[in-house]
């Protein structure tokens, strides 16, 4: 399938990711923030006092069978909020430890993964990240480089929930290959916006 755009080595497709993955190559890793079904975009008070409220892409979570299929397009996978899908219990899971301090927000999230490795944690206060919020479940740029970092010799990389394109922005940062998918065009036209201003910035990771 061709892609709707392509800036450097990523490829972005507007659309539903269980009509465009299966036409997609296979990736060394599937990194991932999928919907969890909690209705953030209405219960989040910080996502809509910051204008991102309503819509209905967080009112269920992908069903199991969209999760497996996801999860078997990569070597491996990383899916942040694994948790609420049902999948296999695993040893390896990735926490984002958010330093709370009391607040009144989570005081971590996890990823569920497939990879044979001990549990890792990620230290980072989400305050003023990558310079201002731009989707109600955004992660940092720094975590997916971090964990894309964790996996060495990976160099193709997919993210079927795109979002606002953070894993993207990582890949484009890091020299991979990505193939990112979103459904939403507000957030698909934030995640170009951003893996342009990426390659414009010229940043390898180093």
């Amino acid at each position: 399938m061709k892609p709707t755009e392509t800036i450097g080595n990523c490829h972005l497709y507007l659309g539903d990711c269980r009509e465009i993955l299966p036409s997609l190559p296979k990736v060394d890793l599937v990194l991932t923030d999928p919907p969890y079904g909690i209705d953030i975009t209405k219960s989040n008070r910080i996502a809509v006092s910051r204008g991102m409220g309503g819509g209905e892409w967080d009112s269920a979570p992908p069903d199991f069978e969209t999760i497996s299929s996801v999860v078997a397009h990569g070597e491996k996978a990383i899916l942040w909020g694994g948790n609420y899908f049902g999948l296999p219990a695993t040893r390896c899971i990735f926490v984002w430890d958010k330093e709370n301090e009391g607040r009144d927000f989570a005081d971590l999230e996890m990823a569920w993964s497939n990879i044979d490795a001990v549990a890792r944690i990620f230290r980072m206060r989400p305050m003023n990240m990558d310079g201002g919020k731009e989707h109600p479940t955004q992660k940092p740029i720094r975590l997916m480089e971090w964990c894309i970092d964790k996996r060495k010799n990976t160099e193709t990389i997919a993210d079927p929930f795109m979002g606002s394109g953070t894993t993207g922005v990582a890949c484009a940062n890091m020299g991979k290959t990505f193939y990112g998918i979103e459904r939403e065009p507000k957030y698909f036209d934030i995640a170009l916006r951003r893996i342009e201003a990426a390659y414009a910035q010229g940043r390898l990771f180093a």
